[in-house]
């Protein structure tokens, strides 16, 4: 298990932060020479305590937050510094945490509020009709109101309007927060869903064991950097990793 992920080889990754440091106003630094990549039709999960800096990873990467050193590329060009509709441009979309649909509108309308720089009807509505068959709640409750969804399909109506733009890589943060086991079972189904048609997915997300099962790479993020990282079924199988980070050993591991 290595310490850090290979070096970029041309557009093999679509997202690389690259020793990276950024923080908030005067106060400390929250990541101190972070570097994350993430390669095409993958998800790569970001797990670790509380105040390991996992949301900020995802602000730096929007352009939500600017690094005070380091780089960001996307497809291998340096994006560092621009700011959120840039980046947008650039190919990333940022589904943020909690729940961000505009409930007095109808389902169609918010997905919908995803192509608004999009001036090519057609273009749309070959975008809609990919989604409602990524997400096909979407298309079943077309025309409702986003309110009367419970927390797990409003999701996917995120979801949903985070593809209108043709992303290469999508931002979660904290998907399943406020939704019961079933589904977050649901939720996590989708995120597989979208890395299958292509997108490449960075995840943040507090329950890690239950992300990592979903994940292809494993990122741990202690004190701003990067502990650990490789593929996610070995992360999950790790005893000590399970013990410092995942809430307890793996199901059948010996206890010494």
């Amino acid at each position: 298990m290595a310490s850090d992920q290979n070096p970029a080889q041309g557009s093999e990754y679509l997202l690389e932060l690259d020793d990276v440091q950024a923080g908030y106003g005067r106060a400390a630094m929250v990541l101190r020479g972070l570097t994350i990549r993430v390669p095409a039709s993958t998800v790569v999960c970001l797990v670790g305590p509380n105040g390991a800096g996992k949301s900020t990873v995802l602000k730096v990467a929007s352009g939500l937050l600017k690094p005070r050193s380091g780089r960001v590329l996307v497809g291998g060009e340096d994006v560092t510094g621009q700011g959120p509709q840039e980046m947008l441009s650039s190919g990333l979309a940022h589904v943020l945490q909690g729940h961000s649909v505009f409930r007095e509108m109808t389902v169609a309308e918010n997905v919908l509020l995803g192509a608004y720089t999009i001036g090519d009807k057609e273009e749309v509505a070959e975008r809609v009709a990919f989604v409602q068959e990524l997400f096909p709640i979407v298309g079943e409750r077309w025309k409702q109101l986003a309110g009367l969804l419970s927390g797990g399909q409003q999701k996917q109506v995120e979801f949903a309007r985070s593809l209108m733009v043709s992303p290469r890589v999508v931002l979660l943060d904290e998907p399943s927060m406020g939704l019961d086991p079933k589904t977050t079972g649901t939720v996590f189904e989708q995120v597989v869903r979208m890395r299958d048609a292509g997108v490449a997915v960075l995840l943040v997300e507090q329950n890690a064991r239950r992300a990592l099962e979903t994940a292809d790479i494993g990122c741990v993020l202690d004190l701003g950097r990067v502990h650990i990282t490789g593929p996610a079924p070995e992360l999950l199988a790790d005893p000590q990793l399970s013990e410092l980070y995942l809430g307890g050993r793996p199901s059948g591991s010996a206890v010494a």
